[in-house]
């Protein structure tokens, strides 16, 4: 693979909105192309027979399955809990 250019990095510092200086440029010139060529390195890796890693902590599906309650409170059962209750509902302090 090609080392990155200048213009290269001078792209993705704009993309990145970065300012980069002229010393930075060589710098991240440099990191940038050895990063890129370990990323080459591991597309070199033969993973024909290797099943995808999706998850690595053991768990399947961890949600509960959706249940139907019945419940069995009439609405005039519970209002008779309430301190204050108008027109067949829940009298509250008004809320601004």
């Amino acid at each position: 693979m090609s080392k990155l250019t200048r213009d290269d990095v001078l792209k993705l510092a704009r993309l990145s909105r970065l300012r980069v200086s002229e010393d930075e440029i060589e710098k991240f010139r440099s990191e940038l192309s050895e990063i890129l060529e370990y990323v080459q390195q591991l597309d070199a890796v033969d993973t024909a027979g290797l099943e995808p890693t999706y998850q690595v902590t053991g768990l399947t599906n961890v949600d509960r399955a959706d249940e139907i309650k019945a419940y069995s409170a009439k609405p005039a059962d519970l209002l008779k809990n309430a301190p204050a209750v108008k027109d067949g509902q829940f009298k509250v302090k008004r809320v601004l």
